[in-house]
């Protein structure tokens, strides 16, 4: 029996209610809705001292799931005295059930009812996830016995004991939940990390009259797959009439996401703007056009107001959102008084007035309107500069249901500035990553609903508004969880709510894009009856004449058909021979009579050939060849008007020969037709028509093979003998092969068709991924094993329409792991059969390349660095340079500052060595780029340096910075120089430290700070001086001279559990239709 451990203890007033209650929710109806979150209800115990055995009450249901109350006296059994009993109370959630993959998180409180008059409740609380190994939870000794008889307490009154519980349940995992039934809504399908866009697409979807505008974008004719209108309106109108969660990969598909991108996380607000922008876009010239604008825009005047002349700027420009600060803020009001507040330009900040010169000035921000949708976006992700990276800001947040922003209007408008909140975007989790949901009020009515992907349930106010602050606090049923917050919150204002938020019905769809929907509906339910009866068919596939002509190799067709054209139809497994032609004909446009099937078998020799259909009575299933890969040759008729029959073939008087000519000249295998030829017919016989069928002149000499295998092609020398005797067990699907006689074969090509075979053998199947594509399916080439660097290089080149100069080629990492490895140099001697020669036989043979700019000869000369670059603002970001390798420090800095996307600050800079997130040493401009090697510890950082530091008094000096947690050794975060002067205390220093690292006041005053040397010395006086320049510890910024034996520590918290050392340059959301 599973046990929790006590979370809050609290005591309740007793109410004057009487024997059993059951409620949930607030419905009178609660006993016929299953699906409700919440439930009180009460389990008697009658002759309570004479139980011994546990006890199970009725079953009440919140979330469709059964939950029951479990009570048992537990006796001691090493004491006799009854004083030492206890009683056990427990909730248990779907107890009879056999599956083992169900979960349910919930809080519950328990209570003992007091019923004597003036005495209170005892009551415990604890959140558990239930599930089927720990589906009870609750107190082993929720009271001793001696605190239940006490008849003070009045717990018992007849022998009776009164028990209540009260669970709140979220949706289960693991069982059946329909969102439709229980909301009238239903959700939309993760693809992986698109959960921040599914909590979008839901809040526009309840933006009625948004959905409205998106279904009168005219996309007639357009393709769901790159048109993002149709996609989008694909996804409200299953939203709207589905009763399934709804796919969103048409949608990704049309944005021209690769799947890469749909398990990428990105910002929530960020795909708000693009979205809407492309709609706005897509609505311009529509009778919609400027819906986007109504609805979301809003205007505010950016000014500036010289406080000692008559000048003034002012600025008016539309905003689509209101980002607010969350940080040291209490709520919504305090962010707008941030927001407007009026900043003073004075001292070094003066502005530049005109002719008025430098004047002390008053800069703002104020609002002229504010639009009937209010997204206001939550600054919860900052940069944290201690740390090098960007942080999530939980802090306690607050917002209302009720907004009003007259306050902040320059002047009042036509309407009072009164919002009602409509939806909370919440975020669960880190920076790196977490969940995102959607709490939406769908029709202002404050009947709230949890929006969690495919998932939809109704909750209380409470949860969608008070849970999502932030921070460590209560709610009701338990704690609030401290890495979720609201991260967007959406209002509307109160006089459009109406219009905003209006019905959305069939007549307000374009009536041939309600067809089109309706159509797609009857498509999908036809794919899903095929998938259904999938298991009565065989998908075959279907080779003509054409497909052989495209094959260049041994047999008919490539192995398992990997290259050469098919079609593939799927054929009823029952169906005869007959019935498969008639299909088969019905599906290619030919007559039944024009058309003969010959399905692919492997035989002795492991050759694929077309064989005949002796019995016509086999079924498709027992005629088919599943070693062959289910596939047939289709005979065909010559397309001719009308259509001819084919002639007739009998088993016993003709055989199917195919045949192959070899072009000497130009080293070329080609089919060339077929033919029903008779049994006893001599090979000379055949001449005539083999002429014919390779377009060469009449007597031109032959040399005739007959192609057994892959790796055996054998000289037909007697051209008097019958078929039947000049080749081996003659059957249908041999293969003859030809070539000129008369001719002299080139001198750097195979010597004759033997010769072709051979080397043939040597050719193997060699796939290319563009090293720089994620996940690049690639393409294949059948190259010789033999084939030089060069040569590899013009057959990619020739596929890829590039300069074979211009690409650089790389192996994989280990026949173990994929992925790119070391690079192949352009010099390289050895043949395609060494690159591969430790990849294992059955293995994919791959090779990486990537496009350069440069010859390959000119990029072998340069080398490869990642290094990362840092502004004056400790900005970072990671960068790939290709310096030359024989270029100076100065040369790999300029690269840098060249290529980064970072806002560049200072023009001077610096090359630091960091070691463990410390400051190894400085290197001079002048220092051979060839001496410095990065490794797993080991990085470089471009530095700018900062203007107080590029000139240096004699008194001045640099001196390296640290951030370190408990001890020195655990360093972390972005390190940098500061400036300091000799003798000078720590006071002006700390401050110039504060300023730099950006950090509150309060936050500030957590940091300890310490010189490290041989020893950690944290610094208590900081008025003495403590910096002199003449020690021998501060030989840093003068010297080269490796780890300088002074640092300047900063102790505090962490923030980031996994360290890095570098902001990642984020991918920002692109949408390519």
């Amino acid at each position: 029996m599973g046990a929790c451990g006590l979370r809050q203890i609290k005591t309740v007033k007793k109410t004057s209610d009487k024997g059993d209650v059951v409620s949930g929710d607030g419905d009178e109806n609660m006993e016929d809705d299953k699906s409700h979150s919440q439930a009180t209800f009460r389990f008697t115990i009658n002759s309570f001292s004479q139980q011994r055995k546990p006890i199970l009450s009725p079953p009440t249901y919140v979330k469709n799931l059964p939950w029951k109350i479990l009570a048992q006296p537990r006796v001691n059994r090493l004491l006799s005295d009854q004083r030492k009993m206890s009683f056990n109370y427990f909730i248990q959630c779907n107890g009879e059930s056999e599956s083992t993959n169900w979960s349910c998180y919930a809080s519950v409180d328990l209570r003992i009812l007091a019923q004597k008059e003036g005495c209170e409740h005892l009551s415990k609380h604890f959140s558990h996830v239930f599930n089927s190994k720990a589906n009870n939870c609750g107190f082993h000794s929720f009271a001793n016995w001696e605190e239940l008889t006490d008849p003070t307490n009045g717990y018992l009154k007849d022998d009776t004991l009164i028990l209540e519980a009260t669970v709140k349940a979220e949706v289960p995992r693991g069982v059946y939940w329909d969102s439709k039934k229980h909301t009238g809504f239903v959700g939309l399908k993760n693809q992986g990390a698109t959960c921040y866009m599914n909590s979008l697409l839901q809040t526009l979807f309840f933006t009625g009259k948004l959905r409205k505008a998106v279904y009168q974008i005219p996309t007639e004719g357009e393709d769901c797959k790159k048109s993002v209108a149709l996609a989008l309106q694909h996804v409200f109108y299953e939203l709207q009439f589905s009763d399934q969660p709804v796919g969103t990969k048409k949608l990704t598909k049309s944005f021209g996401w690769q799947r890469v991108d749909s398990l990428r996380q990105h910002d929530v607000q960020e795909l708000c703007r693009v979205l809407l922008n492309n709609m706005e876009e897509k609505m311009k010239g529509t009778s919609v056009e400027g819906t986007i604008p109504s609805l979301f825009q809003g205007k505010m005047t950016s000014f500036i107001r010289c406080k000692h002349v008559h000048f003034s700027s002012f600025r008016t420009e539309p905003f689509y959102d209101i980002q607010l600060t969350v940080k040291d803020k209490k709520d919504i009001y305090e962010s707008f008084v941030e927001y407007t507040r009026t900043e003073l330009l004075d001292g070094e900040n003066k502005y530049d007035a005109g002719v008025f010169g430098l004047q002390e000035a008053e800069k703002g921000v104020t609002f002229e309107s504010f639009p009937p949708v209010l997204h206001l976006h939550l600054l919860r992700i900052q940069y944290d500069p201690a740390t090098g990276r960007k942080v999530k800001i939980n802090d306690r947040y607050e917002f209302s249901k009720k907004l009003n922003l007259d306050q902040f209007l320059l002047k009042p408008e036509s309407t009072p500035a009164d919002y009602t909140l409509h939806a909370v975007l919440v975020h669960s989790g880190g920076f790196q990553g977490g969940h995102y949901v959607a709490f939406i009020n769908p029709n202002g009515d404050e009947k709230w609903c949890k929006f969690d992907d495919d998932v939809v349930s109704s909750c209380e106010r409470e949860d969608a508004i008070d849970a999502n602050y932030g921070g460590v606090g209560m709610k009701q049923g338990g704690p609030v969880r401290p890495s979720t917050s609201a991260y967007m919150l959406v209002y509307i204002r109160d006089s459009e709510l109406a219009d905003v938020l209006a019905p959305v019905t069939p007549a307000d769809i374009e009536e041939q894009l309600f067809e089109r929907m309706q159509e797609a509906k009857r498509q999908k339910a036809l794919r899903q009856k095929e998938r259904q009866e999938e298991h009565l068919y065989r998908s075959v596939k279907i080779y003509t004449e054409s497909a052989l002509m495209t094959h260049k190799g041994a047999d008919l067709v490539s192995a398992a058909g990997k290259r050469s054209p098919c079609v593939t139809l799927k054929l009823a497994k029952s169906a005869s021979y007959h019935e498969a032609v008639a299909t088969v004909a019905q599906q290619m446009g030919y007559p039944v009579g024009s058309i003969r099937l010959w399905p692919f078998r492997r035989r002795s020799s492991y050759s694929n050939r077309p064989m005949r259909v002796v019995d016509t009575a086999k079924t498709v299933a027992n005629f088919l060849d599943s070693k062959s890969g289910d596939a047939l040759f289709v005979e065909t008729a010559p397309p001719r008007v009308p259509v001819p029959e084919l002639p007739i073939s009998k088993k016993d008087a003709h055989v199917l020969i195919f045949f192959k000519y070899y072009n000497i000249r130009n080293c070329f295998l080609t089919y060339c037709g077929l033919a029903h030829v008779r049994r006893c017919a001599k090979v000379a016989d055949l001449f005539e028509m083999m002429l014919e069928k390779a377009g060469l002149p009449v007597g031109t000499p032959l040399k005739v093979y007959e192609e057994v295998h892959y790796n055996k092609v054998r000289p037909m020398i007697n051209f008097k003998a019958t078929l039947e005797k000049a080749i081996v067990n003659l059957m249908d699907g041999d293969i003859i092969v030809f070539e000129r006689g008369d001719l002299i074969p080139p001198k750097d090509g195979p010597s004759g068709l033997l010769e072709y075979f051979q080397d043939m053998l040597s050719r193997v199947e060699v796939l290319f991924a563009d090293k720089n594509v994620p996940n690049d399916p690639g393409f294949s080439l059948e190259l010789s094993m033999k084939m030089k660097y060069s040569q590899i290089a013009k057959a990619v080149a020739m596929r890829l329409g590039a300069d074979p100069l211009k690409l650089q080629f790389f192996k994989k990492q280990s026949s173990y792991s994929d992925g790119p490895g070391e690079p192949l140099p352009c010099s390289y001697d050895g043949t395609l059969g060494d690159i591969l020669l430790y990849v294992k036989h059955r293995q994919v043979k791959k090779l990486y390349f990537q496009h350069i700019d440069i010859s390959i000869y000119e990029m072998e000369n340069k080398r490869l660095f990642t290094c990362t670059y840092s502004n004056t603002n400790l900005k970072q970001e990671e960068l790939e340079l290709l310096p030359n390798k024989a270029g100076t420090i100065t040369e790999l800095m300029q690269e840098a500052a060249k290529k980064t996307k970072i806002k560049i600050i200072s023009p001077h800079r610096r090359l630091l060595e960091i070691y463990r997130c410390k400051i190894n040493r400085v290197i001079f401009d002048d220092t051979k780029f060839e001496s410095i090697n990065p490794d797993k510890y080991l990085s470089y950082r471009v530095d700018e340096i900062p203007y107080d530091q590029v000139k240096m008094e004699p008194n001045e000096f640099l001196i390296p910075l640290i951030h370190f947690e408990k001890n020195c050794y655990r360093t972390f975060g972005v390190p940098f120089l500061i400036k300091v002067k000799d003798k000078e205390s720590f006071v002006t220093v700390k401050e110039q430290i504060r300023k730099k690292l950006d950090v509150s006041d309060e936050e500030f005053e957590k940091y300890k700070f310490a010189l490290i040397a041989d020893q950690v010395t944290y610094i208590t006086n900081e008025k003495k001086p403590i910096f002199k320049k003449d020690d021998p510890a501060v030989s840093y910024s003068a010297t080269n001279t490796y780890a300088p034996k002074l640092w300047l520590g900063l102790e505090h918290e962490n923030k980031v559990t996994e360290p890095s050392k570098y902001i990642p340059h984020e991918t920002a959301i692109k949408i390519n239709n």
